[in-house]
């Protein structure tokens, strides 16, 4: 992890438990364990990319990181200072400099809004900019993105999922944030637009020194725009390195599954399939030991009983694993 100076944001112990309710009197029975004691931290300037199977808490890591929903336990420290202590007012002052890109372009956009009022809204609310001030901004923003200003006036209905995606990355610049929750901004695309966006993205990170939180289940597209990795399983990082130390040479099981799944441009090269057996466990009820350990190949004993903690193995390298050298 690194050190407290050079880190951006700062995630310690980050927990998200949503309770599960039955029968008339809607009583608690149980919990979702989506998030359970995640720990890592973001230096200003890089992409850390957190990446896991559908279900694996990375959607509900990055809005808990924003208080879109309220975090049961932890510690979020933006530039040193405590999100979680902060009161509604300083908080606002703060979402200045942490925005987000949703993963759905179009539900993400107010279909009776025109582009004008959407990209513009960010300066309303925060009483930046009015009239043809903000309008100004407005199409720089949109000129920045890839757009030309003359769509002001249209609805989101009138263009495509990439031309979308753009737009809603011109709100998230709106206020020139520090820092970026990319919430699987190109899941929903076509793989022609997506190559486009991930390149934008890349773009803007130099242009205006952005610092990005990336979501995705996709390793190539982790593995293209990541400085740093995150690799969750139900709701815990299982291991987090360098982009090149988790996809050259992965350390947790895990780990080496996903890269293995993922296919090879070159149809004579062979590789080997590392076919997980067994379903993904419930959150609800997560295995005792270490989590993986049920669909593990090489699992011994001790990972039954005895749950791994994150620990540094070489140098930028954490992996929660008995057996990891």
């Amino acid at each position: 992890m690194p050190e407290p100076d050079q880190a951006l944001l700062e995630i310690h112990n980050l927990k998200k438990y949503f309770p599960v309710r039955r029968g008339v009197l809607s009583r608690v029975v149980s919990y979702v364990k989506a998030v359970d004691d995640v720990s890592f931290a973001i230096r200003k300037g890089e992409t850390f990319g957190l990446v896991g199977e559908s279900g694996c808490g990375k959607t509900t890591t990055g809005r808990a990181v924003l208080r879109l929903i309220e975090p049961d336990s932890g510690e979020i420290r933006f530039e040193g200072a405590d999100m979680l202590q902060l009161g509604s007012a300083a908080l606002r002052v703060l979402r200045r400099d942490m925005q987000i890109i949703f993963q759905d372009p179009y539900a993400s956009l107010n279909p009776r809004m025109t582009i004008r009022t959407i990209v513009g809204e960010p300066f309303a609310i925060h009483d930046i900019a009015k009239g043809s001030d903000r309008d100004n901004r407005v199409a720089e923003l949109l000129k920045t993105v890839g757009l030309e200003p003359s769509v002001m006036s249209r609805y989101p209905h009138e263009f495509s999922g990439g031309q979308r995606q753009r737009i809603g990355i011109a709100r998230a610049l709106a206020l020139r944030p520090k820092l970026i929750v990319a919430d699987e901004p190109v899941s929903a695309l076509d793989v022609s637009i997506q190559s486009q966006i991930i390149n934008l993205l890349a773009d803007l990170q130099v242009q205006f020194g952005l610092t990005y939180l990336f979501i995705s289940h996709a390793i190539p597209v982790i593995e293209h725009i990541s400085t740093r990795i995150g690799v969750m399983y139900v709701g815990k990082l299982v291991e987090v390195g360098t982009s090149q130390q988790i996809c050259v040479n992965p350390k947790h099981p895990y780990t080496q599954a996903l890269l293995s799944a993922v296919p090879v441009p070159d149809p004579a090269a062979r590789k080997h399939r590392i076919v997980l057996k067994g379903d993904v466990p419930t959150p609800i009820n997560p295995p005792s030991g270490c989590r993986f350990h049920p669909r593990c190949p090489i699992a011994v004993e001790r990972c039954k009983t005895e749950e791994p903690l994150l620990r540094p193995l070489e140098d930028e390298r954490q992996v929660a694993c008995h057996l990891a050298q």
